[in-house]
């Protein structure tokens, strides 16, 4: 009795599939499962969006030379209960970064839970408490890694589309990001976003 081999093509393709799946149904769930802010699109251009947000509570700790590691770190100590009651918060999504040159900051969204119960003062002063008012923001979706040409770039390409759109920005840019490190790069969310005026001004 002749046994023909298996193609080898057609093994790798009967593994690759269901692992793909598990990928994407393991990114899905894990983003939908996480809070974000709700916001107004106002006007949409291909990547390009103008979008209304309300006042968002942010716990805010300034960024080290170490890149995202030292500020991260501080603040999910806040979020596990590193604060006056020892409350754990959920955490939200996206981690916003202040693209300032100097004193960049990284801020997490209390969620609406902490919000309605009342968010914990924070011990020690590496993270404080803040607002971040309503407003109007023009904003850049963008993919890749959390890289200073990424964000330059996406910085470079959304001042570009407020110039053709005769529109100015005011203050610093902000970046938004979604997906922890381990999402695999090609299915990252990532933002810029620049305050173009007041929330439905």
């Amino acid at each position: 009795m002749h046994l023909m081999k298996p193609n080898m093509s057609s093994v790798l393709l009967a593994v690759a599939v269901p692992v793909c799946l598990a990928i994407f149904w393991l990114v899905s769930t894990s983003r939908a499962a996480t809070e974000t802010p709700e916001y107004k699109v106002i006007r949409a251009d291909e990547k390009f969006e103008i979008r209304d947000y309300p006042a968002l509570t942010i716990a805010t700790t300034p960024m080290n030379d170490d890149g995202m590691n030292g500020g991260f770190r501080q603040l999910f100590r806040f979020i596990s209960g590193k604060n006056e009651t020892a409350e754990k918060i959920e955490m939200t999504a996206p981690v916003l970064i202040s693209a300032a040159k100097e004193k960049k900051t990284m801020s997490f969204i209390m969620p609406r839970k902490a919000l309605e119960k009342g968010v914990p003062m924070p011990t020690g002063d590496s993270v404080v408490l803040g607002k971040m008012d309503a407003a109007r923001f023009a904003v850049l979706r963008f993919g890749g890694s959390r890289t200073a040409e990424n964000e330059k770039a996406a910085v470079a390409k959304l001042t570009a589309w407020l110039e053709t759109q005769k529109l100015t920005g005011k203050g610093t840019p902000t970046f938004a990001y979604y997906d922890p490190p381990w999402r695999p790069v090609f299915m990252r969310r990532n933002e810029v976003m620049i305050r173009i005026g007041n929330h439905r001004e």
